[in-house]
């Protein structure tokens, strides 16, 4: 059965296809998706792993026009999945498919050794838990006066984000660090009557999966709960379905139970040192894989949406979003979805993840409300490898 392996140059991909390599008597043939925008283009690190483990390499580039597959990502995946790393995955599933039936995938090595970057918050949280006058410090006011770029990951936006939520209990400042929305932004959002209508509280999903935890420490608590709500929810959504539209298996090693049984035993000190993750990871297959794999700062499977939305997607998407006729209107205040848009061509701030989101609830519910959705054009992919 023909066997690949999809490869952005991060540890865990990489660690995967190395251990496949060694184990494989002719090249492995590995994928991955290139960029445009430098800053969100990992093909560079996938390339140079590949040409270090001798791999059958294949790489496409995506460009902004390859999103009039929109309408076939709000249908396949039957439901407004907001993560937009979907347009990736797509297409690594469709090139992929091209040329194996099977493609092994890192995830899960995030979750179970203590790999995203925000598990630094959580540490640092936590420690002025223990110093309950510096927390105070750290959540006071005065931090939402820093001057700020649009750019969202900038540090004074992340000094911000982490002020706000610091003085909350653990899981509720967890989720309001990962979450597209924050809770008052989402409350804004909603149509006053449609909020009405609302009985739950989305932070009570978050709050049973930390408490699942006991009594562990709170990177150990932080990436558990990754481990059952946003892997099993987001990531392993977003690949399943993409791959299977494509007739493509994918299969995540680091999940085999007993892989997970291991690390879900082992103490924080042998994941997490210094505020970085995957200590051991880098311990026991280090001598493996280049060292800059280990070295760079992770980027994650992300997508340059914040440029597309003030160029090449702006008419389409304030044409499904701002127009009378937005079928997300009735659930959500156009005022509120005006600001954001209006914030965002302006560069006050990069709200192109809650765009996305916004985008995909509106392809999906003009889909499933029985009206007429065109045909998506054949994308247009640029080969560059």
């Amino acid at each position: 059965m023909p066997l690949g392996a999809f490869l952005s140059g991060g540890v865990d991909s990489s660690i995967v296809v190395a251990l496949m390599q060694r184990h494989s008597p002719q090249p492995v043939q590995t994928f991955t998706i290139g960029f445009p925008v430098p800053e969100y283009d990992e093909s560079a690190y996938a390339a140079a792993v590949a040409r270090h483990l001798g791999t059958d390499h294949h790489v496409l580039e995506v460009r902004p026009d390859a999103l009039s597959v929109l309408p076939k990502l709000a249908y396949h995946y039957d439901e407004p999945f907001a993560d937009s790393s979907a347009i990736p995955t797509w297409y690594v599933s469709e090139l992929t498919r091209r040329h194996v039936t099977v493609a092994l995938s890192g995830d899960g090595g995030d979750e179970l050794f203590a790999g995203y970057p925000r598990y630094r918050a959580v540490e640092l949280a936590a420690w002025f838990d223990r110093y309950r006058p510096l927390r105070w410090l750290a959540g006071g006011w005065w931090w939402q006066l820093l001057p700020a770029s649009g750019r969202q990951k900038s540090l004074a936006r992340r000094i911000k984000r982490f002020s706000q939520a610091v003085n909350l209990p653990a899981p509720r400042r967890f989720l309001d660090w990962v979450a597209v929305f924050q809770e008052a932004q989402r409350v804004a959002l909603y149509r006053e009557e449609f909020l009405a209508q609302l009985d739950r509280d989305p932070a009570d999903f978050v709050e049973a999966a930390w408490r699942r935890c006991g009594r562990r420490d709170p990177i150990t608590c932080a990436s558990l709960t990754d481990l059952v709500t946003y892997l099993p929810c987001a990531l392993m959504t977003k690949v399943d379905i993409a791959s299977m539209a494509h007739a493509l298996e994918c299969r995540a090693p680091f999940l085999d139970y007993r892989v997970v049984e291991f690390a879900a035993s082992l103490p924080v000190g042998l994941k997490y040192r210094r505020g970085r993750g995957k200590w051991l990871l880098r311990k026991a297959f280090g001598h493996l894989l280049p060292p800059e794999v280990f070295q760079r700062r992770k980027m994650g499977f992300g997508v340059p949406l914040d440029s597309w939305f003030r160029a090449e997607l702006k008419a389409m998407a304030s044409d499904l979003l701002l127009s009378p006729q937005a079928h997300c209107h009735a659930f959500l205040a156009p005022q509120a979805i005006a600001r954001l848009w209006d914030d965002h061509q302006k560069g006050v701030f990069d709200h192109s993840a809650r765009l996305w989101a916004l985008l995909m609830l509106e392809e999906w519910l003009r889909q499933w409300s029985g009206a007429q959705v065109p045909e998506a054009s054949p994308p247009q992919l640029a080969s560059v490898g």
